[in-house]
């Protein structure tokens, strides 16, 4: 099996529907894979369907694997079930909220075993076809200040690079992220303290910790329709305080009390100019 694609589901059946539509609709020339689907107690009818696309058997790999949890269990762990079973070589994790677009598969696959043991982030794109930032620095005290106090680069930010070429980057959004079988092997599942947010952010810094490559594909596009796998959890206005849990696990409480201090002041700066 060469490629193993890790969906993880909480109530957005429409959404699942248009991704493994995608899915099927570009399958890989001459390429073995799976798709495992982890939904997480989903109450909006994701659960029928599943069983139905089974039942009728209407993906054509003919290998499609159902997880159904009895509550929301968070990403991490949901999708450290589905790395659990995966047989494939590689490993993509796959947003619920996204399209599949023509060829990306096949250039996700085909640059991974040029380059493996590595992690790669694909191209992502606004429904309108404009680029989406998934792209990220580490973010660090440092920076922090270099944006916030001094004006000094946009390390907080998802960027896009403008090559068009293949890129090394620090680290690349988990909504289209493939991972080697090495890279798992060696650095192990996602680190599931995290329920959601942050844990893509993790895995990248572990990986640059064993000396192992993470890769931006410009050529390899996914539609993702940002935030919407989640928007139903908080209203638009506190949709940021579902981050605060998962930045205290990745900084450390000291950290993450000093960098968000440096933000805030730093945003109140800007307001006043």
């Amino acid at each position: 099996m060469e490629l193993s694609i890790i969906i993880v589901n909480y109530n957005t059946k429409y959404l699942l529907e248009r991704c493994l539509e995608s899915v099927e609709r570009y399958t890989i020339q001459n390429t073995r894979y799976e798709v495992i689907v982890v939904d997480n107690g989903s109450t909006d009818g994701s659960r029928e369907y599943l069983k139905t696309q089974i039942s009728n058997l209407k993906t054509k790999t003919q290998n499609l694997k159902l997880i159904f949890n009895t509550c929301n269990l968070g990403f991490s762990k949901a999708v450290n079930q589905g790395i659990k079973q995966a047989k494939g070589d590689a490993v993509l994790l796959l947003n619920s909220d996204t399209i599949v677009k023509d060829g990306a598969l096949e250039k996700l696959v085909e640059f991974e075993k040029k380059v493996k043991p590595a992690i790669i982030g694909a191209k992502m794109l606004n429904n309108d076809g404009s680029v989406q930032g998934s792209c990220f620095f580490f973010p660090t005290i440092n920076r922090a200040i270099s944006e916030f106090w001094l004006n000094k680069g946009n390390y907080f930010s998802k960027y896009i690079p403008q090559e068009q070429n293949p890129i090394r980057v620090e680290a690349v959004s988990g909504g289209a992220m493939l991972i080697s079988r090495e890279v798992i092997d060696k650095i192990g599942l996602l680190d599931e303290r995290y329920f959601m947010y942050f844990e893509d952010f993790d895995y990248c810094r572990r990986a640059k910790k064993y000396g192992l490559k993470v890769y931006y594909h410009p050529s390899a596009k996914v539609i993702h329709e940002h935030g919407a796998s989640g928007k139903h959890l908080a209203d638009s206005e506190n949709q940021w305080k579902r981050m605060i849990p998962s930045s205290k696990i990745y900084y450390g409480l000291l950290r993450h009390h000093i960098i968000s201090f440096i933000i805030r002041t730093g945003q109140k700066i800007r307001k006043k100019r």
